[in-house]
């Protein structure tokens, strides 16, 4: 499917414009001003289209940032029709927004996702290479779109090196390195690894995550809350002890993915 999707930069008013009805599919709220999205475009910012045909079907928002050291690239928002998700466009449309990015000049690309969305953790970390730095709790608060409604915004920084390209290890999933895995109906469990083990030093520590985070939350909210409290408890001793998220396994025969965090 993706071969046929053109993915090309908008700088004008109208062509920005074509973005506004997927952003308002994607989240169902109100999409950002057109002319915010103008004027960060036209001023170190970044605005990808991907088009099939005539038919615009994603785009990726992003704006520059600054740090009181360095300038970087924030990346906001990656929106993408459902019939067009899966398809490998998002991976696309971030290795575009990675071209770009390194022409002009930036040396990192940033953003935030909430880790419990897994599908976005392996492409960030797996299949991109970006690694998650921080972690951040609740991070935007209250938000009331369609995606994010319902539990606190915690959210993992990513950062993507423009000019690195990172060499991992193969990993496993071995049992005596897990943290936090998924249980009986698909509720969290925290691990007597994690009780009575951490922070042991250990070439690398893994925590599961389920696969489909959105599903659980409408079907099952109690599990879903859950799953944001203990895994934020894991997750920010993790960061706190100075482990980074550097990729993720997919385990299929559990429905799992583990993150992978080394030092």
């Amino acid at each position: 499917m993706t071969d046929q999707i053109e993915i090309r930069q908008l700088t004008t008013m109208d062509e920005i414009e074509q973005i506004q009805k997927i952003e308002e599919a994607v989240w169902n709220m109100s999409p950002i001003p057109i002319h915010q999205k103008y004027t960060a475009s036209n001023n170190g910012g970044m605005i990808l289209g991907a088009f099939d045909g005539e038919q615009t079907v994603g785009f990726l928002y992003s704006f520059p940032g600054f740090d009181g050291k360095k300038t970087y690239l924030c990346s906001h928002m990656l929106g993408i029709l459902p019939a067009y998700r899966k398809s490998g466009l998002g991976m696309n449309m971030k290795l575009k927004q990675l071209e770009i990015a390194k022409r002009i000049g930036y040396d990192m690309i940033t953003w935030t996702f909430d880790p419990l969305e897994s599908l976005n953790a392996y492409l960030n970390l797996h299949k991109l290479g970006a690694t998650g730095a921080y972690y951040k709790e609740n991070h935007y608060r209250t938000l009331t779109d369609q995606l994010n409604k319902g539990l606190p915004t915690d959210r993992i920084q990513i950062e993507w090196y423009v000019n690195e390209k990172r060499q991992l290890p193969s990993f496993s999933v071995d049992e005596s390195n897990v943290l936090l895995q998924v249980g009986n109906e698909n509720t969290p469990v925290i691990t007597d690894v994690y009780s009575h083990s951490f922070p042991m030093q250990k070439d690398y520590w893994l925590v599961g995550v389920p696969e489909n985070f959105q599903t659980m939350k409408q079907q099952k909210p109690q599990i879903a809350e859950k799953w944001r409290y203990d895994s934020r408890q894991v997750f920010q001793s993790l960061f706190n002890e100075h482990y980074q998220a550097v990729d993720v396994i997919k385990d299929e025969p559990s429905n799992c993915h583990y993150y992978v965090f080394m030092k």
